[in-house]
């Protein structure tokens, strides 16, 4: 009896909310009596037990109140200060930026892990590598030459930045690179001397750099003129880079004496990719006025053609130097004033190729040649006018000497 009045003191606290308010009476006809049995509170009646709640394997202090959760520690989000961009290189506003010049940014620290990196407007090809706080874009084939760009730092790396830098245009090194690949100067160009670099140009015109690239330049004959050869030289804006320019523009039709731009640079690119070289051999016109006088013209490394000449009198000599042709006729009328105020205005002048202000190479009536005979002109007879006006096409060099 002790085990049972034990049972129903554990039922008793187990039961309240069914417990009717007379506490003499229990709800229901059936004496229900609930047991612990190995840890299980069982309902006790006529029928089969019922098991109402599952104790634990550990005693249970009757007495003790309902069991409580401990909740979870709270957790805490800390937000770190975004980093901020110390400086850009180049600089706000640069200009004359090198295509293929690297980018910098500084940070104010590491970037995080994942980050995203700086964008390029417009995008260029290239990869990003970071070095502590210091991230570093280099192109694989340069920027847009003449382009503007822009670098664009996102809110998910730094404070937002945006700096803004101007490309230079096409190095003139690189401008000649191209010209004697395509066989428009007297000297070859390549990664190495006797080799050609149009061999392993890149055949898309999209991907011929604009940067400089390493290599040499050999020239193309063994014998050159020396007034020729004292003439190139790389880098150099010299009459010889001068002449090929203006051939290649005459050649791809375009407009004349134009400077190094973008419609320029793209014809040259298309040229490399095509393969499309100078269609004529470099022509080399030297005019001596030591009597006899006379003109040579020099073809690929050897004096091809020889015809006397007639150059200007005293008070109108023919300027020594060297000059591109720049303007060619089968025919012309010239029109000027001798030394002597004899106004002059001769029509149907044949095989004119003009190459310094009014001088030109053409063909002339005259009883000889070899001497002083022209306002300034170089003239030769009518037949040797017309071999020669075949070989000095736009750009073609004269040089004149004493």
């Amino acid at each position: 009896m002790q085990r049972a009045r034990q049972g129903r003191h554990v039922a008793d606290r187990a039961r309240q909310p069914w417990r009717a308010r007379n506490t003499g009476a229990l709800i229901g006809t059936a004496c229900v009596v609930l047991v612990a049995t190995g840890g299980v509170v069982s309902r006790g009646s006529d029928s089969q037990p019922h098991h109402l709640m599952a104790l634990g394997s550990h005693n249970i202090d009757p007495g003790a109140g309902p069991a409580t959760t401990t909740p979870p520690p709270a957790t805490t989000t800390t937000t770190l200060p975004r980093l901020d961009v110390l400086s850009m290189t180049p600089a706000q506003g640069a200009k004359g930026v090198a295509s293929g010049m690297p980018l910098t940014v500084l940070l104010s620290g590491p970037p995080p892990a994942g980050a995203p990196m700086p964008d390029l407007v417009p995008a260029a090809k290239g990869q990003w590598t970071v070095n502590g706080s210091t991230l570093t874009f280099t192109p694989s084939f340069g920027y847009a030459p003449w382009s503007t760009e822009h670098i664009v730092v996102p809110t998910a790396l730094a404070v937002p930045k945006r700096s803004t830098f101007y490309v230079a245009g096409v190095p003139l090194l690189r401008v000649q690179q191209l010209l004697a690949e395509l066989r428009y100067l007297p000297v070859d160009y390549g990664p190495a001397p006797g080799v050609s670099g149009l061999r392993t140009a890149a055949p898309i015109a999209a991907l011929v750099s604009p940067r400089t690239l390493p290599g040499a330049f050999t020239w193309r004959y063994s014998k050159i003129p020396a007034s020729l050869r004292s003439q190139w030289a790389p880098g150099q804006d010299t009459i010889v880079t001068t002449g090929a320019l203006m051939h290649f523009e005459a050649v791809e039709n375009l407009p004349e004496g134009s400077p190094i731009d973008p419609q320029l640079w793209g014809a040259l690119k298309e040229a490399v990719a095509s393969r499309a070289t100078d269609p004529v051999p470099y022509d080399y016109l030297m005019v001596s006025e030591t009597l006899p006088e006379q003109l040579v013209v020099w073809r690929d490394g050897a004096d091809l053609y020889s015809t006397p000449v007639n150059t200007g009198v005293p008070g109108a000599w023919t300027a020594t130097g060297t000059y591109p042709v720049y303007a060619r006729f089968y025919t012309t009328t010239m029109i000027g004033t001798d030394v002597d105020g004899y106004h002059y205005d001769v029509p149907n002048v044949p095989w004119v190729a003009y190459f310094n202000g009014g001088d030109a190479v053409h063909g002339y009536w005259r009883a000889s040649y070899g001497y002083p005979q022209s306002n300034g002109c170089v003239e030769l007879p009518i037949d040797n006018a017309q071999v020669v006006w075949a070989m000095d096409p736009i750009g073609t060099l004269v040089n004149v000497s004493a």
